[in-house]
């Protein structure tokens, strides 16, 4: 008895412990996810009121926007975010492609299929935990019309496509703000401490502090999140021990009567007395939200429990109080609404302060930076994203990655829009607008989750998207009215996005119908050999197709033109598994095609993803060793089975002995069969050994994409859109570490 007490008093002690490592990633979290949300008090007030909107002696538009900043922080990030939309994650993967993608794994509302469906295991425990339920009649029917639509589907992954593009944008503008603020901070206070108007004629040189800022922060990306979030970790967290410190002397300090904005009713008083400048002043205010739908872009680089336990313990109180004591300065201090952030921090520590401000404005960037990679991983794993590499820089957790191509396109963008536009005003207008767009278009997706993965009443998914859409509408309709001044750029990136990813997808669809199409049976074409007058050449020749089963066309075209192929044929496909590192026995598996006389083989390789893909050498000894393994296991079956023949024949003998007489010719026929499939093995692995000595080829197809003639202007356009970036996205033989002299390329014009 005292042995099961002690056992439930462990466990009960347990229950309310964090793992280690949820603690260890929480801490890391600080470093990468964190960052845009914790710097936006340095400039919420001061966009807040950059226009129009003006502070009186009653301090009812201070309380009121300070009532919407802290009402907006508890129901985006704290309610939508941590309660709902991280609990709709796809295998650990959070952002608005997730969504879209567990959608697909569900039912066939999407145009990816249900190929990934999640796995009877997996829905049974979601079952259990009462997460899922009986589906209800309101999501069978949502179901039913988006799976007999097509232009719905059509529409829902463009709509899917349209929040990763903006998020590809939020990615720009982040880094941006991060740069510009961090000059522009310190060349402020300069300014307005020592009165030095010289350097307000050297907007030059912070341009370029700037922009060698972004260089030094995207250089830093290669080195992955775990490093990285080690590294700036240290700097946001003393970053928030300090604006929660400052926060709580001003409200002590100057105005103790700022906590009646934690009522509603000032929101309501705020646009009573301001009206359309109140309104119009909601495209700076919605700017305390930067940030929060990186957190669940982020989540595959983390974990739910660990940025929950990060944002609830300590971000979001932290910020509510940043916000509080700088709304108490600003009510006794109307004149310092430009610089009322710094102006706030007491004498005694401001030089501190704005070396940690500083480090932290470059902290900031990192989140949405993650969570682009994230982004276009997903994209690029479900056939909406170019061929790009994608580094994996962790062993234990699959989402943490850093993707070069994308780093330094996001690099040049960055550097073209801190030179370009130099204005913070007009970054910010940008930046309010990629960021509504995305939390609305995550709002509106998880109306789908509740209804269709979840299976809960409809009257819930709309009651969601009642509360938090008609919130982000009214942001949006704020940021759209200064589309005029800089919200066009992120509207014209993400129209250039959404356009490449959505012809990549539509060409991909079209390059795989036509080889789905067009595939022949390998015994098809064993029998046209005499016709066409194949040859057996010397060698080993590994054909590389995504095809499961049958022939691709790229093939059957080199076979037709060139009829020729090695004498030992390997039709290998590869697949990459969400874990670390496939072990050596379990990366082949091995099956014969056709007659043992063809000497033709099909392997699938398993990799996990921090498996080395480079050493092509070690690639071929290990795939030729298991064929090799293959072909003895296959003998020694055929042996067992002849072995067993030989059993039942020697009791048939017997019983046939008692009555006819022996039959000793079928035991030597039995017998004879042994002895020749053990020469027949012995012969087919020595063959293998010495094709190998002849040399290894790699046959990978090189084909174009081309519209046909009667094609419509949209699908011609959208077919050449594939083409260009077809042509200038990474290869697949450079991409697989393909040795150049062994490798053999197949051209070939697919006419879809």
């Amino acid at each position: 008895m005292e042995t099961e007490s002690s056992g439930v008093c462990s466990r009960k002690g347990r229950s309310w412990r964090f793992p280690k490592e949820t603690l260890l990633l929480a801490y890391q979290s600080f470093g990468i996810v964190y960052g845009d949300l914790c710097t936006s008090p340095v400039y919420v007030y001061k966009s807040t009121f950059s226009g129009r909107l003006r502070l009186h002696e009653e301090d009812a538009e201070i309380l009121g926007v300070l009532s919407l900043v802290i009402w907006t922080l508890t129901l985006i990030p704290l309610l939508k975010y941590m309660v709902f939309v991280l609990t709709a994650d796809d295998n650990g993967e959070g952002g608005t492609f997730a969504l879209y993608s567990l959608m697909c794994r569900n039912s066939r509302m999407g145009l990816l299929g249900n190929s990934q469906m999640a796995n009877n295991n997996q829905a049974a425990i979601d079952c259990k935990s009462g997460l899922y339920c009986k589906e209800s009649n309101a999501g069978l029917l949502i179901k039913s019309f988006l799976e007999r639509h097509r232009h719905a589907q059509i529409a829902l992954l463009v709509f899917s496509l349209l929040g990763v593009s903006m998020v590809i944008g939020d990615g720009v503008f982040t880094p941006t703000m991060s740069g510009t603020r961090t000059i522009f901070i310190p060349w402020v206070l300069c300014m307005f401490s020592f009165r030095s108007q010289k350097l307000l004629n050297h907007a030059d040189c912070i341009v370029i502090i700037a922009c060698a800022i972004l260089v030094a922060l995207f250089a830093l990306q290669r080195y992955g999140t775990r490093r990285v979030g080690f590294l700036f970790a240290p700097v946001l967290i003393t970053w928030l021990a300090c604006i929660t410190i400052i926060g709580a002397y001003n409200i002590v300090k100057w105005n103790p009567g700022v906590f009646q904005a934690l009522s509603p009713y000032y929101i309501y008083n705020f646009f009573r007395e301001t009206g359309k400048d109140g309104w119009s002043s909601l495209g700076g205010i919605v700017l305390c939200v930067t940030g929060a739908e990186a957190m669940f872009a982020d989540l595959g680089h983390f974990s739910k429990s660990s940025i929950r336990v990060g944002f609830t313990a300590i971000v979001y109180p932290c910020l509510v109080v940043a916000y509080m004591g700088e709304a108490a300065y600003l009510s006794k201090h109307h004149k310092d609404l430009e610089r009322s952030f710094f102006m706030a921090i007491p004498e005694g520590v401001f030089w501190p302060v704005l070396i940690i401000a500083t480090l932290a404005t470059v902290v900031g960037s990192q989140a949405i930076i993650s969570a682009t990679f994230s982004a276009i991983s997903q994209c690029r794993a479900l056939g909406c994203f170019p061929r790009v590499k994608i580094i994996h820089t962790s062993n234990n957790i699959y989402g943490q990655i850093y993707i070069p191509e994308v780093n330094w396109i996001l690099l040049l963008l960055c550097l073209a829009i801190t030179v370009g536009f130099r204005d913070t005003h007009m970054i910010g207008n940008a930046y309010g607008l990629a960021v509504t767009i995305v939390m609305l278009v995550t709002t509106c997706l998880m109306f789908f989750i509740i209804t269709t993965v979840w299976n809960r009443p409809v009257l819930w998914a709309l009651l969601f998207v009642l509360i938090f859409g008609s919130l982000e509408l009214l942001y949006l309709s704020a940021c759209l009215a200064k589309v005029h001044h800089g919200g066009w750029v992120p509207l014209l990136l993400s129209f250039l996005c959404l356009l490449s990813m959505s012809s990549w997808h539509y060409g991909t669809i079209k390059k795989r119908n036509f080889e789905l199409q067009n595939k022949v049976t390998l015994d098809r074409l064993l029998d046209m050999g005499p016709t066409l007058g194949l040859v057996r050449v010397p060698g080993i020749g590994l054909i590389l197709s995504n095809l499961n089963n049958g022939v691709s066309p790229m093939f059957a075209h080199f076979v037709t033109n060139f009829p020729a192929f090695h004498r030992i044929l390997i039709f290998v496909a590869l697949e990459t598994q969400v874990v670390p590192k496939v072990p050596l026995n379990e990366r082949f598996v091995i099956g014969r095609l056709g007659s043992p006389e063809d000497h033709i083989f099909r392997c699938l390789v398993r990799y996990g993803y921090k498996d080395t893909r480079r050493d092509s050498h070690n690639f071929e000894t290990q795939l030729l060793m298991k064929v090799a393994e293959f072909i003895r296991q296959e003998g020694n079956t055929d042996m067992a089975q002849i072995t067993n023949s030989v059993v039942v024949e020697t009791v048939s003998d017997q019983v046939a002995g008692a009555l006819e007489g022996p039959k000793n010719d079928k035991k030597k026929r039995v017998a004879f069969k042994g002895v020749f499939e053990r020469e027949r093995m012995k012969a087919e692995v020595q063959e293998l050994v010495k094709e190998k000595e002849s040399g290894v080829s790699y046959v990978i197809g090189h084909t174009i994409v081309t519209a046909h003639e009667s094609s419509s202007v949209t699908k011609r356009t959208a077919i050449n859109i594939y083409g260009f970036l077809r042509r200038n996205s990474r290869r697949p033989a450079v991409s697989l570490g393909l040795p150049h002299t062994s490798v053999v390329e197949v051209g070939m014009v697919y006419r879809v």
